[in-house]
């Protein structure tokens, strides 16, 4: 008994250590100044990283990699860690900035989220033939806040690995491209916005935090400001999406298949009620309720509503980039390269349409209501 308990510890604590050592390597890769200059999150960087690592299991006549002992510390690190990660990273967020930017921002904002996510889910499962899982973690990235939104709402939903490696590729190209994209069109003319609408119009559109603050240095201060603000917001709602999605996803099953199986599960729930000796064939599946959202959530009201010390809050701040880049890492180390190839492709030509919609969407309502 204690032999077993000792190897299962042993197995966990190898895939954690095994983890940790790519996100150390991916936070100090983030400080060089190459890095540094493109603001590039470690969570970038890791996720390449360990994709990059996955590649030796496809080279001939060499071990599967990860090796088995440490698949236990790779699967809590994308799943417990990233929960814990997504909870501390509620201290890069205030309800006070909401007054910095007044009911438009706010307006805008909300109406980024609710529209990206409800065309991007029709657009991939009905245009692009995606499954629905799919199609709503890459709307959530682009919706809400890249990378950091997919590995929430994965676990949220508890979907394949491959399809959050999908997702987060697609939100990474796409939110660079973004923010490279805008200073230029802004510098040469192209963008008809002063500073405070063009950081309205980079909060409201574009995809990572760190995206926002590499663009942003293109404008003023104060454009700068308003759109990390605006940004923030956008990251505000992950807690509800957290919440509804899930909910939905279970409450609408995903075809109809599913629904005459869930009726199925219902008719024979009630026969067995009647006659306990029938056994059912079928069972009705519970709803998840992803609480780390809630605690994500009082995090935020904490950080908002109590003055905490400054060395507080930023060793927080930094534990969850540790934690979130930890969970890249082990999503890039447990990623099956035939499903990726396999549905990939799809993926990226959803990604571009849903990026020119949001960047264009997103230029028009600035330019509306500015």
């Amino acid at each position: 008994m204690l032999s077993r308990i000792y190897r299962v510890i042993v197995e966990l604590w190898s895939g954690i250590a095994v983890v940790l050592c790519l996100s150390i390597v991916s936070l100090i890769l983030s400080t060089l100044p190459f890095f540094a200059h493109l603001h590039i999150s470690p969570l970038i960087i890791g996720i390449f990283l360990s994709m990059g690592i996955s590649l030796i299991q496809f080279i001939p006549k060499t071990a599967t990699f990860p090796l088995p002992t440490w698949q236990k510390g790779i699967g809590f690190s994308s799943k417990k860690l990233l929960r814990l990660g997504i909870v501390f990273y509620g201290f890069f967020v205030s309800l006070n900035d909401l007054q910095n930017v007044g009911l438009i921002g706010f307006s805008l904002s909300l109406g980024v989220v609710v529209l990206v996510l409800g065309i991007g889910f029709v657009l991939g499962t009905k245009l692009f033939k995606l499954d629905r899982e799919l199609a709503i973690l890459i709307s959530a990235g682009c919706a809400i806040c890249g990378a950091a939104a997919v590995l929430a709402l994965e676990s949220a939903l508890r979907t394949k690995a491959f399809k959050g490696i999908i997702a987060v590729g697609t939100v990474v190209v796409f939110g660079l491209l973004g923010m490279f994209l805008y200073p230029l069109l802004f510098n040469l003319g192209v963008i008809p916005f002063d500073d405070i609408q063009e950081g309205l119009y980079m909060g409201a559109t574009l995809y990572e935090v760190a995206n926002v603050v590499g663009a942003s240095n293109a404008i003023s201060q104060e454009g700068a400001n308003i759109a990390l603000i605006t940004k923030m917001i956008r990251v505000m709602l992950l807690a509800l999406v957290l919440l509804v999605i899930p909910f939905l996803f279970d409450r609408f099953p995903e075809n109809t298949q599913d629904l005459n199986s869930a009726l199925e599960s219902t008719t024979n729930s009630n026969q067995a009620s009647q006659n306990p000796s029938q056994t059912n064939t079928h069972r009705k599946k519970t709803l998840y309720i992803p609480y780390f959202a809630l605690w994500f959530l009082a995090v935020i009201c904490l950080h908002s509503f109590i003055t905490l010390p400054k060395e507080v809050i930023d060793c927080a701040k930094f534990l969850s980039v540790l934690l979130l880049t930890m969970a890249m890492c082990a999503l890039g180390l447990q990623i099956d390269y035939r499903q990726f190839v396999h549905t990939g492709g799809s993926g990226f030509y959803f990604a571009f349409v849903l990026f020119v919609l949001v960047s264009g969407g997103g230029f028009l309502a600035v330019y509306s209501i500015t």
